[in-house]
Protein backbone atom coordinates (compact mmCIF):
# COMPACT_ATOMS: atom_id res chain seq x y z
CA UNK A 1 0.00 0.00 0.00
CA UNK A 2 0.79 3.50 -0.87
CA UNK A 3 0.97 6.71 1.15
CA UNK A 4 -2.19 7.38 -1.02
CA UNK A 5 -4.38 4.18 0.17
CA UNK A 6 -3.60 5.56 4.11
CA UNK A 7 -5.49 9.11 4.33
CA UNK A 8 -3.30 9.79 7.47
CA UNK A 9 0.34 8.52 6.16
CA UNK A 10 2.23 10.97 4.78
CA UNK A 11 4.90 10.42 1.41
CA UNK A 12 8.39 11.27 2.54
CA UNK A 13 9.20 11.12 -1.67
CA UNK A 14 8.93 14.49 -3.08
CA UNK A 15 8.00 16.20 -0.33
CA UNK A 16 11.08 17.58 0.76
CA UNK A 17 12.15 19.24 -1.95
CA UNK A 18 8.77 20.80 -2.77
CA UNK A 19 8.55 22.14 0.85
CA UNK A 20 12.19 24.27 0.37
CA UNK A 21 11.77 24.71 -3.33
CA UNK A 22 15.15 23.07 -4.31
CA UNK A 23 17.20 25.30 -2.08
CA UNK A 24 18.76 23.20 -0.02
CA UNK A 25 22.23 23.74 1.55
CA UNK A 26 24.50 20.97 3.16
CA UNK A 27 24.63 20.81 6.55
CA UNK A 28 28.56 22.10 6.60
CA UNK A 29 27.27 25.40 5.28
CA UNK A 30 24.67 26.00 8.19
CA UNK A 31 27.75 24.56 10.33
CA UNK A 32 29.82 27.40 8.85
CA UNK A 33 27.54 30.19 9.63
CA UNK A 34 26.57 29.20 13.25
CA UNK A 35 30.25 29.45 13.97
CA UNK A 36 30.44 33.01 12.24
CA UNK A 37 27.59 33.91 14.25
CA UNK A 38 29.56 32.33 17.44
CA UNK A 39 32.30 34.32 16.48
CA UNK A 40 30.05 37.81 16.03
CA UNK A 41 29.10 37.06 19.55
CA UNK A 42 32.53 36.51 21.11
CA UNK A 43 33.33 40.24 19.58
CA UNK A 44 30.30 41.36 21.01
CA UNK A 45 31.15 40.15 24.38
CA UNK A 46 35.09 41.26 23.74
CA UNK A 47 33.75 44.72 23.32
CA UNK A 48 32.35 44.96 26.46
CA UNK A 49 35.75 44.67 27.73
CA UNK A 50 37.51 46.81 25.59
CA UNK A 51 37.24 50.84 25.80
CA UNK A 52 36.26 52.08 22.28
CA UNK A 53 34.35 55.47 23.49
CA UNK A 54 31.78 56.44 21.15
CA UNK A 55 31.79 53.32 19.08
CA UNK A 56 30.40 51.03 21.42
CA UNK A 57 26.86 51.47 20.65
CA UNK A 58 27.08 52.24 16.48
CA UNK A 59 29.10 49.06 16.58
CA UNK A 60 27.03 46.75 18.18
CA UNK A 61 24.00 47.60 16.66
CA UNK A 62 25.84 47.08 13.67
CA UNK A 63 26.98 43.44 14.77
CA UNK A 64 23.22 43.04 15.49
CA UNK A 65 22.17 43.53 12.50
CA UNK A 66 24.63 41.39 10.76
CA UNK A 67 23.46 38.79 12.84
CA UNK A 68 19.35 39.39 12.77
CA UNK A 69 19.96 39.61 8.87
CA UNK A 70 21.93 36.08 8.89
CA UNK A 71 19.49 33.77 11.00
CA UNK A 72 16.17 35.33 9.16
CA UNK A 73 17.65 34.72 5.96
CA UNK A 74 19.29 31.44 6.08
CA UNK A 75 18.20 29.83 9.05
CA UNK A 76 14.14 31.42 8.79
CA UNK A 77 14.72 30.79 5.02
CA UNK A 78 13.45 34.50 4.54
CA UNK A 79 15.73 34.89 1.58
CA UNK A 80 13.54 32.13 -0.21
CA UNK A 81 9.97 33.60 0.65
CA UNK A 82 7.33 35.84 -0.36
CA UNK A 83 9.21 39.42 -0.18
CA UNK A 84 6.72 40.68 2.04
CA UNK A 85 7.84 38.57 4.74
CA UNK A 86 11.47 40.22 4.26
CA UNK A 87 9.92 43.68 4.59
CA UNK A 88 7.68 42.58 8.02
CA UNK A 89 11.18 41.17 9.32
CA UNK A 90 13.48 44.26 8.10
CA UNK A 91 11.00 46.55 9.26
CA UNK A 92 10.93 45.62 12.63
CA UNK A 93 13.90 45.17 13.16
CA UNK A 94 14.31 49.20 12.17
CA UNK A 95 11.58 50.03 14.17
CA UNK A 96 13.53 48.66 16.85
CA UNK A 97 16.57 50.36 16.46
CA UNK A 98 14.54 53.39 15.85
CA UNK A 99 13.09 52.47 19.02
CA UNK A 100 16.22 52.12 21.14
CA UNK A 101 18.38 54.74 19.72
CA UNK A 102 15.21 57.03 20.78
CA UNK A 103 15.10 56.14 24.48
CA UNK A 104 19.03 55.93 24.37
CA UNK A 105 17.96 59.70 23.30
CA UNK A 106 16.02 60.43 26.00
CA UNK A 107 17.80 59.65 28.84
CA UNK A 108 20.76 61.48 27.22
CA UNK A 109 23.22 58.50 26.89
CA UNK A 110 25.07 60.12 23.86
CA UNK A 111 25.94 63.48 26.02
CA UNK A 112 29.05 61.67 27.32
CA UNK A 113 28.64 63.19 30.77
Amino acid sequence: MTAIDHPGAESTHGEHTAHDGGHTKPNSFYIKVAVALAVITAVEVGLYYLDIGKLYLPTLLVLMAIKFGTVVSLFMHLRFDNKIFSWLFYSGLFLAVFVYIAALLTFRFFDGG
